[in-house]
């Protein structure tokens, strides 16, 4: 039994390591000019070690986006489990992308450019995307619901195109100041559509 859960940990261990190193490489330099012995390589593993765990690339490339959305929403939730409010909590997104966003190179989403490598809808990939940004809406949405926004959904699509626009925009100009420069456009959004605290 012990034997069995040594095996277990270890199996995760290496299975951390990987989704690390293709976080790295397929961050860094895209998901299709990286080898998936890069990616062993970096890891410290063999290849087959790497097939044991994700038997192809396209398995490892949604494991990643997975594991990308995964600690995305860790981070956002760790952000706004120190909002006072609902109101608070949807400037608190917009600093969580401004802090996510400056914490890496000035290369963008990893979403994004993941979707500009794999165009066809229908790519596992892209379901996988398309989760993860229907995702950060929904948590917009619920967030201005709670705040007492009139029309959530409307206030929810319009700081989602805000955020994107502005992260995109600042990958292409390599200008991690236009998230900050959108806070206020943000802000302007946020105080129309949600009535001040009682």
């Amino acid at each position: 039994m012990a034997e069995d859960s040594v095996r277990t940990r270890n199996k995760a261990k290496t299975q951390q390591r990987l989704l690390a190193a293709a976080r790295e490489l397929f961050y860094g330099g895209g998901v299709c000019a990286t080898g998936v012995s890069a990616v062993a390589e970096r890891a410290g593993v063999t290849k087959m070690t790497l097939y044991a765990h994700f038997p192809s690339k396209e398995d490892l490339v949604t494991a990643y986006l997975e594991d990308s959305d995964r600690r995305w929403r860790e981070f956002l939730e760790e952000r706004l489990s120190g909002c006072e409010d609902s109101r608070d909590g949807l400037l608190a997104v917009c600093d969580a992308y401004r802090e996510y966003f400056t914490a890496r190179e000035v290369r963008g989403c990893a979403f994004v450019n993941c979707a500009a490598e794999f165009p066809d809808p229908v790519h596992p990939a892209r379901r996988v995307i398309a989760r993860h940004k229907a995702g950060v809406r929904e948590r917009i949405r619920e967030l201005a619901a709670e705040a007492g926004a009139e029309d959530p959904a409307t206030l929810a699509e319009r700081l989602f195109v805000v955020l994107e626009g502005a992260y995109v925009t600042g990958a292409l100009e390599g200008d991690g100041g236009v998230l900050d420069r959108s806070r206020a456009f943000f802000a302007d959004l946020v105080e129309a559509a949600v009535p001040d605290r009682p």
